[in-house]
């Protein structure tokens, strides 16, 4: 067992399983000729978000391996697209791929459109741009939980031009002459799709933030299930179509709260009043609590936001992992993103080898092998219950160190008798997933190209 100088005490256990979707987008395009919407608050606004599987009658075990097959798609598809967006030429029309996201998505927010309003709720994405519905005629559908949408019973609803700014913005799309409208196509990890009209709408968030014209797309042929328990998605990445860039704000923050938090609602917080939060919480703790890191970006990976990663310390040892591993390469491979929409963190494969090996040497349970939780790494519990040191977190990101506490990282299951490592291994690019960022105010702070973590009891926000 580590020294209670490089352990964390864990007892009890907890884990937050939040998941959206990741997407790809090979768009090097920018908004030069759109206007701001109108309407917007002065100080921003808070919206609550909500798991797909709250109110459902699972196990904690059961809510885990939902997450991780909603995200197996995406997981698979992500280094293989990326590799894809690298080796197309942009100019050459047979290599020109419709862009590839991550398939289904894990927390929903609530909000209207049109004018009269209609109620819907919505996937929420920091890893894509593109907003969009589900829109009658529908020629092919998917199951929502809520009414389709129909834009001639809006008196808001306005088609967007072939020449417009925001669909120039779009990674793909195609000129419908007769009707002077701009179509799209997204096609997603797990094979679900959508397809339709690009088109202008009054957005409304909690009921009392009506914005007149945001982009949206209004979707008419839409395949697959990836969707079906949201009714569309809003996408916060970095590219010009996201709700942040469109609303011009250049900060935004979410606060996760735990996924066994049955009462409480995780919040995304948008315009000043994100950074506003993050400034009174971390007021209210000791020291030097605000862990604060430089962003990069990926010109072939325009919506992803990316970190420095430089290093991982295991208890009191630092990894002996190549500089390299988790370095963004210079054709648009590797490095690591942060990701709300991605369940427990990847690391390049190399990496995670070394850290399973250390963390195995450091734990005084016998790892058990039966495969049962679709973990990678796991340990059998003891009979009797205690509580168990296990091995501190450090993740080295440029600008900061960041150490987790212990539920970030670790999952206890009572019914299956395990300990579980909330990571796993990827193929090429690395991903920091939101088990991690539980009970953290997450601010992203575009203008000042960074990333913050301030610890939060978010359900108490």
């Amino acid at each position: 067992m580590a020294s209670s100088s490089s352990s964390s005490l864990l007892f009890p256990f907890f884990l937050i399983l939040f998941s959206c979707l990741i997407a790809v987008s090979s768009s090097r395009r920018s908004l030069i000729d759109r206007t701001l919407p109108k309407n917007l608050p002065r100080s921003g606004f808070r919206l609550s978000l909500r798991h797909v599987d709250s109110g459902k009658n699972l196990t904690k075990i059961q809510k885990i391996q939902r997450g991780i097959n909603r995200g197996f798609h995406r997981l698979n598809r992500l280094g293989a697209v990326a590799v894809l967006a690298v080796a197309s030429n942009p100019d050459d029309t047979n290599n020109i791929k419709a862009p590839t996201h991550g398939g289904s998505g894990e927390f929903l927010m609530e909000l209207s459109i049109g004018n009269p309003a209609v109620k819907y709720s919505a996937i929420v994405d920091t890893g894509s741009d593109l907003i969009w519905t589900q829109c009658k005629p529908c020629t092919e559908c998917f199951d929502q939980p809520t009414p389709i949408f129909d834009p001639e019973k809006s008196s808001s609803y306005s088609k967007v031009g072939c020449s417009s700014g925001l669909c120039n913005a779009l990674p793909r799309s195609n000129c419908n002459e007769d009707k002077d409208a701009c179509e799209y196509l997204y096609t997603y990890g797990d094979y679900s799709s959508t397809r339709g009209l690009l088109a202008t709408e009054t957005f409304t968030f909690e009921d009392e933030n009506s914005i007149s014209g945001i982009g949206f797309g209004c979707g008419v042929e839409n395949e697959g299930d990836g969707f079906s328990q949201g009714s569309g998605l809003v996408g916060l990445g970095r590219g010009p179509l996201s709700l942040i860039s469109q609303l011009k704000e250049t900060k935004f923050s979410y606060c996760l709260t735990s996924i066994e938090d049955s009462e409480a609602s995780s919040s995304l917080f948008i315009g000043s009043l994100a950074s506003g939060i993050v400034n009174k919480t971390g007021a209210s703790l000791d020291g030097e609590v605000t862990k604060t890191m430089s962003l990069l970006r990926n010109p072939d990976q325009p919506s992803f936001y990316y970190l420095e990663l430089q290093g991982i310390t295991v208890g009191a040892k630092r990894l002996s992992v190549e500089k390299s591993t988790f370095e963004l390469a210079e054709d648009g491979t590797g490095g690591m993103i942060i990701d709300s929409g991605t369940t427990i963190t990847y690391l390049e494969e190399t990496a995670f080898k070394v850290l399973k090996e250390e963390f195995t040497s450091r734990m005084s349970l016998p790892v058990d092998d039966s495969g049962s939780t679709g973990l990678d790494l796991c340990f059998k519990l003891p009979d009797a219950a205690k509580n168990i040191a296990v091995p501190k977190l450090i993740f080295h990101f440029k600008g900061a160190d960041l150490e987790l506490p212990g539920e970030n990282y670790m999952v206890a299951d009572s019914s299956t008798g395990v300990l579980c490592l909330a990571m796993g291994s990827s193929n090429g690019m690395s991903i920091f997933g939101n088990v991690q960022q539980q009970n953290f105010n997450v601010l992203h702070d575009l203008e000042k190209e960074t990333v913050s973590f301030v610890p939060t009891e978010c359900g108490k926000l």
